[in-house]
């Protein structure tokens, strides 16, 4: 069956993606990875391009572009080329960081920092996990207090996205240990706050190029009109933004996962061995057929998430099932295709190798597959 989610706008601005991918990034990820670190140069060049912040109003230099079919386009040609470190960068910003700004900024934060946003020359992080805190939103130990015109910030996040070259943080707080889910409060904290530093970029196994860190403060003063929303609301925030998170993380998923098996597919055809090429054996087409049925269900989940997105109708549980599910599939088609090709697969030169470990981290952050089947056997329990 062929996908009918996309019409022709989508697919003119796939080649414009692919274009700009092949020209700007293709030749260069693997040296990026090598030296864990993207030129920010190539994030303006993106933003000019139209490769991300697509969703920026226009008033602020941006396309004012909400449909989310864009971005899928965007996650499967990074996808194609296997540019994990980059996508994870672009799926940051559009999926997290940007959903924040738009959403929660009054028109004073949106004039200071959406312009930016626009043009690539701001480069956003979010910060909730903590080292006691993951998952568990509510563990949130860094401190917020007010003094006059400012907020007092003293504590640490970790494994923090884009840490390292993030001009702002769209930081996570505790207010008030004693109003319950009421006591958290998100602020923006820009580079240069005083008491605001950046730990050493953090050595991960997958995703090099993706720079990973952790991030203290000691009594950092953070101007009031820099916070988001209202005071007290952060967990709130937190919660309802979610489903966009879960969504991109599936969709850099459901992406990696289709590319990689065609690239394997290909692989098997023209592999020979015993004199014949590998595609003919029985084992290796039974793979093949499992993989190719799993991806075509999966990505019609995902095709409908997307559609629901868009009307509004994604919600927190469907998000879910789709973050948990094809990140797994995710997971078990790149070790499958791996295993088919062989001791070749373990070679990093060869794409099954580098999207191996780059993909692991998939079914972890965002939430973990076993947090999402909580939240999701919760809500059946409760219904």
């Amino acid at each position: 069956m062929g996908r009918t989610l996309y019409d022709a706008d989508h697919e003119a601005y796939r080649g414009t993606v692919r274009e700009f991918l092949e020209r700007e990034v293709a030749p260069h990820k693997d040296a990026w990875d090598d030296a864990h670190l993207i030129p920010r140069d190539v994030y303006r060049k993106a933003a000019e391009a139209g490769v991300y912040a697509l969703n920026v109003p226009e008033q602020y230099g941006g396309a004012g572009e909400l449909d989310y079919r864009f971005r899928l386009v965007v996650c499967e040609e990074v996808a194609r080329i296997n540019a994990l470190s980059f996508g994870l960068t672009l799926g940051l910003q559009d999926d997290l960081v940007l959903h924040y700004l738009t959403d929660l900024t009054d028109e004073e934060q949106r004039k200071r920092w959406l312009p930016g946003c626009a043009t690539g020359d701001i480069l956003g992080a979010l910060a909730m996990t903590e080292p006691g805190a993951g998952s568990d939103l509510r563990g949130i130990r860094t401190s917020a207090r007010r003094d006059g015109d400012t907020w007092v910030v003293n504590g640490q996040k970790t494994f923090i996205s884009s840490g390292i070259t993030a001009d702002v943080v769209v930081l996570a707080t505790r207010t008030d240990p004693d109003a319950g889910s009421r006591g958290y409060t998100l602020f923006v904290v820009e580079a240069g706050t005083p008491g605001f530093h950046r730990g050493r970029q953090l050595d991960k196994i997958g995703l090099p190029g993706q720079d990973t860190a952790e991030l203290f403060f000691e009594d950092a003063r953070v101007p009031a009109e820099n916070m988001l929303g209202e005071e007290g609301m952060g967990l709130r925030y937190l919660m309802s933004h979610l489903p966009r998170e879960r969504l991109g993380v599936a969709a850099m998923a459901i992406g990696s996962a289709r590319a990689i098996y065609e690239i394997t597919l290909d692989y098997c055809k023209q592999r020979t061995a015993f004199g014949h090429p590998i595609s003919d054996f029985q084992n290796t087409r039974f793979e093949l057929a499992t993989m190719a049925t799993e991806l075509d269900v999966a990505e019609a989940y995902m095709d409908a998430s997307v559609l629901a997105y868009n009307d509004g109708r994604l919600s927190p549980t469907d998000a879910a099932k789709a973050k948990w599910y094809v990140t797994e599939l995710q997971k078990r088609v790149i070790d499958r295709c791996l295993q088919l090709h062989g001791g070749y697969g373990y070679m990093r030169e060869y794409a099954v190798g580098k999207a191996y470990v780059d993909s692991r981290i998939q079914t972890i952050y965002g939430g973990t597959t076993e947090i999402m089947k909580e939240l999701i056997g919760r809500e059946l329990a409760d219904s």
